[in-house]
């Protein structure tokens, strides 16, 4: 199988902080790009979500679902829903997917320790490890089923009709 080209950009969204990574037009390379702090009272993080998407132009939107190990989503993955929304009625023109991201914070901060990183030092960069593990996931699950990877965001309001 194989994976379509073109640079993406996955988000791990967290309750204080969102971390961002990126591949290359191979979809080869997968890279920390930042860390964004959400705005606790409203949406400005958004802003910051939306120069990354202008700057980075990807073909593709891809955000970390966190379910529960049994497979069922509570609040965090409510929230990673919400984002994904919001960020896919803002850019019509990308398409934007969930896919699941079970243990990939805990294997982030493993990565950071067996690396050096006190708990303290990688605090900023554990969220881009999330990120690119999020995405590097993706991305193998593309070239392995030969189709994209999670589920798509729909554009469409509870009752069926277009937002």
């Amino acid at each position: 199988m194989s994976k379509r080209p073109g640079v993406r950009l996955a988000f791990d969204v967290g309750r204080a902080r969102i971390g961002v990574a990126s591949c290359d037009e191979q979809a080869i390379l997968c890279t920390p790009v930042e860390t964004i702090y959400r705005d606790k009272r409203g949406n400005e993080h958004l802003y910051d979500v939306d120069d990354l998407i202008d700057e980075y132009q990807p073909m593709e939107i891809i955000v970390g679902l966190p379910k529960n190990m049994d497979g069922t989503e509570g609040i965090s993955a409510r929230d990673a829903r919400n984002f994904a929304r919001q960020v896919s009625l803002r850019h019509r023109n990308i398409g934007v997917r969930l896919v699941d991201e079970r243990l990939t914070t805990v294997s982030a901060h493993r990565t950071l320790h067996e690396a050096g990183r006190t708990e303290r030092t990688h605090r900023s960069v554990v969220d881009q490890v999330s990120a690119i593990l999020i995405l590097e996931l993706a991305l193998d699950i593309e070239e392995t089923t030969g189709h994209p990877p999670g589920e798509q965001v729909s554009r469409k309001g509870p009752h069926g009709g277009h937002i």
